[in-house]
């Protein structure tokens, strides 16, 4: 997504407590991913102005991943295996084709703003899955899901209506983004960086060949220069710097801490879509994104305390990075 964030949602409850961190970066890292990621939803609404949605989204985290990749190898991470390429193929496709593919392909027909809310949803689908991957789920994770998808519905009602197919797609992309977390999970990756590296190359190929099927192709003129802007700040602020702050969160803060972008990014997505994109929020929309934003704090917090506890401990790849 540009899921929301490039990198998914995970809980971080194998974090029981705050670790001594810098009080000088933890606040940094916190910014960087409420306004970066907060900003990627305008950012690929620009993209796709000049750039394929498809092809553009697999360049970019092909672009990004073999950078990590590299980076990652540098450091002395050994070579992935090859059962691991494997496993990276569907939690990159979940991840990178359905979660931030989808949301290229509605933005070129919906504000931005309005795809930053619904992926905020991502949290509540998170718990979904999470509960039929063996988690029980609390009271409060129950009522937060209530609130949650009824703004979903409140919003979409009016929103995708009579919008096209691609539009339409944009509901699915918070469920690719966690399928693609829970196949992360359940999977054997490699550790740290090189983890994610190796999702975003295979969702990049993933998410560039399915573009190419359906038809796209690079543009044979030129691309207006904010469409090639965005697609290195999406690279480089989105997918690098952004998800580098989000690991030391996880490595550093208390989960509910590092998780928070989930309610803040649509506050700052929708800002920016105003103030810089030039849309307008109907009542309904504010409305239904009050209620998604309210779920996601309940169930995200919730989570965060320990009232979802997990009936088997799973490996988490992700969060070791």
């Amino acid at each position: 997504m540009a899921t929301t964030s490039p990198i998914p949602v995970v809980a971080a409850s194998r974090f029981p407590g705050p670790v001594q961190a810098s009080e000088r970066l933890v606040p940094l890292a916190l910014l960087a991913v409420y306004i970066i990621w907060g900003s990627t939803y305008l950012a690929l609404k620009w993209m796709v102005e000049g750039l394929p949605p498809l092809v553009g989204a697999g360049a970019r985290y092909l672009v990004a991943g073999a950078v990590l990749y590299a980076f990652s190898r540098l450091r002395g991470a050994p070579r992935p295996t090859r059962k691991q390429w494997l496993a990276s193929i569907p939690a990159g496709a979940g991840l990178f084709l359905v979660g931030n593919g989808f949301v290229s392909i509605a933005q070129g027909e919906v504000k931005s703003s309005f795809a930053a809310i619904v992926c905020a949803a991502t949290p509540l689908m998170m718990a979904v899955f999470g509960r039929l991957a063996g988690e029980r789920t609390s009271s409060r994770e129950v009522v937060g899901l209530v609130l949650g998808f009824a703004g979903v519905a409140v919003m979409t009602t009016k929103e995708l209506a009579g919008a096209s197919l691609g539009a339409g797609l944009l509901l699915l992309a918070p469920v690719g983004w966690s399928l693609g977390s829970l196949a992360a999970k359940k999977l054997d990756q490699p550790p740290g960086l090189l983890g994610a590296a190796t999702q975003m190359i295979a969702g990049g190929v993933a998410t560039a060949t399915v573009g190419f099927a359906r038809g796209e192709s690079l543009p044979a003129g030129e691309v207006p220069l904010r469409s090639v802007g965005a697609f290195f700040y999406l690279v480089i602020a989105g997918s690098l710097i952004a998800f580098s702050a989000y690991s030391y969160l996880l490595r550093n803060t208390r989960s509910s801490v590092a998780t928070s972008y989930a309610y803040v990014n649509p506050v700052i997505a929708v800002a920016l879509g105003v103030f810089l994109g030039g849309e307008t929020l109907s009542l309904q929309m504010m409305l239904g994104g009050a209620l998604v934003v309210a779920g996601v704090v309940v169930v995200v917090r919730a989570r965060a305390s320990g009232q979802a506890v997990a009936v088997a401990p799973q490996r988490d790849p992700i969060s070791e990075t």
